[in-house]
């Protein structure tokens, strides 16, 4: 039997949760790109698949962000560059690693970002806006260039990543989100790039991943409930430690 044939709808499915978890608070990635690789896929040609849902969601975001007429096109434009850069440079970092050696960073990915999911530290972050010195400034664009490098190479919990770094900066959520959707969009762009000139996308499992992330992106911003919240974390938690430990102990 052609494995596409199951493959594509447990994708839309897990897609729809990964793209309301998205929406929720970051992470989906966490679930889409340990599942292309338990699938059988090349771990460079389940990091460039997964872009595929990664790009499309992002579009149905930032139409989202637009509509409600909030789009920080200005702070967009200083941390999007430097992200621009790193996303080309770690890109071309994944194409070249060795599989054994993605596998088990992605582990120690997960996990990392499994014991900040359970810390929460950005509750307590979230101070007044900041005037944006030039200290502040080269802080930001150094730092949105290191995001780059991460997001490009495995692009798992680069959302958790962008919200602390934002607000440190005293930025409102709302803001923060807007500007996380158009600075993973735009470097999304160069990472799929990358992955298509080197052969490394599987475009029907990527667009069924697509589907479902977009789904779950709409429907994340209709119920976006403390409770749902809540079970979704806790059921993230607890999948990605398996996968974690799958990835860890073939």
């Amino acid at each position: 039997m052609d494995p596409y044939v199951w493959q594509v709808p447990v994708l839309v499915v897990v897609g729809v949760v990964a793209g309301f978890l998205n929406v929720m608070a970051g992470g989906g990635s966490l679930l889409t790109l340990p599942l292309l690789i338990f699938f059988g896929l090349p771990v460079a040609t389940a990091n460039g698949t997964n872009r595929v849902a990664i790009f499309c969601q992002n579009i149905f975001a930032i139409t989202g962000f637009k509509r409600q007429g909030i789009f920080p096109i200005r702070l967009a434009l200083i941390c999007t560059p430097p992200a621009l850069i790193g996303s080309y440079i770690g890109a071309n970092l994944a194409i070249t690693v060795d599989e054994m050696l993605f596998r088990r960073l992605l582990a120690i990915v997960m996990i990392g970002v499994l014991i900040f999911m359970i810390i929460d530290p950005m509750k307590r972050l979230q101070q007044t806006e900041k005037t944006m010195t030039p200290v502040r400034l080269t802080v930001l664009i150094v730092s949105f260039f290191g995001i780059g490098i991460y997001g490009g190479f495995v692009q798992a919990g680069v959302g958790f990543i962008i919200i602390t770094g934002l607000l440190v900066h005293g930025l409102d959520l709302v803001r923060i989100n807007a500007v996380k959707v158009l600075v993973i969009f735009a470097f999304t762009i160069v990472a799929l790039g990358v992955f298509v000139v080197h052969g490394q996308v599987d475009y029907v499992l990527g667009l069924a991943l697509a589907v479902g992330n977009s789904l779950g992106g709409w429907f994340g911003s209709q119920l976006a409930v403390k409770k749902g919240h809540e079970w979704i974390k806790r059921f993230v938690i607890v999948t990605v430690a398996i996968l974690a430990l799958r990835l860890l102990f073939p």
